[in-house]
């Protein structure tokens, strides 16, 4: 591999053993010497900047969360989310709420995507590819913890994870990735039943590392239906 790479097996060892930082020409030589994907290639990346003391993220900008929710209330036919880094869950607007589950009654701190996968009953019973969909999410925090390897409150999400749940503590462990900005779900809602939607995120510049996250169906479809269903219960009878 050394060779390969252009470096000295000295070199290689203590890269290795951590002794070593690699300049970023010689970390991409060894990326692709080791055939790795785009996504596992970034990876190494943020874990060599934050070797360098070049990790973090800047605060976000002030005066940002009241717009937000209101741009979120404006949103009735789609549900939609707003996520952090950690996949907490900032905002989010009513169909959302129907949709996956109850945020408004949940403490702050358990306001998390990925912690209402795996210790939710009723989020873990609506993923018909419940497995696919936590694993995915143990990947993208694992993802962030290389970007912000030293944050306190990702430090805390992961601990408490790993001692309620034996399968995310099990696939943290083998330090897979997971990188995704679009997608589809199907999920059995206890109200409007089986229903397949799919899920597109975008990146807020208003403040770094936000995430508007919306579902969607096409139209005229039996899943358009059972969504439309679905916000007009929120009108009530």
């Amino acid at each position: 591999m050394a060779q390969a790479a252009g470096v000295s097996s000295d070199y290689c060892t203590r890269v290795e053993q951590g002794r070593l930082a690699p300049s970023p020409d010689i970390l991409l030589s060894l990326c692709r010497v080791l055939r790795l994907s785009a996504e596992q290639t970034a990876y190494a990346e943020d874990l060599l900047d934050a070797a360098r003391g070049l990790g973090g993220s800047r605060p976000a900008r002030s005066g940002r969360s009241q717009r937000l929710q209101l741009l979120l209330d404006q949103i009735t036919e789609l549900p939609a989310v707003i996520l952090g880094p950690r996949t907490d869950i900032l905002a989010w607007n009513r169909l959302a709420s129907a949709l996956l589950t109850d945020f408004s009654r949940l403490p702050s701190d358990r306001r998390n995507y990925v912690s209402l996968v795996f210790t939710q009953p009723e989020v873990r019973a609506l993923y018909e590819e419940w497995e696919s969909v936590a694993r995915t999410c143990v990947g993208i925090l694992r993802r962030e913890a290389a970007h912000n390897p030293n944050e306190p409150e990702l430090a805390a999400l992961v601990g408490r994870l790993s001692i309620e749940d034996e399968d995310f503590r099990r696939w943290w462990a083998e330090h897979r990735i997971a990188e995704q900005d679009f997608g589809s779900k199907t999920l059995n809602h206890p109200l409007v039943g089986r229903l397949t939607l799919d899920w597109d995120s975008f990146s807020y510049d208003g403040a770094e590392r936000r995430q508007l996250v919306l579902w969607s169906t096409s139209q005229r479809t039996d899943d358009a239906k059972r969504l439309g269903a679905l916000a007009e219960s929120l009108n009530g009878p």
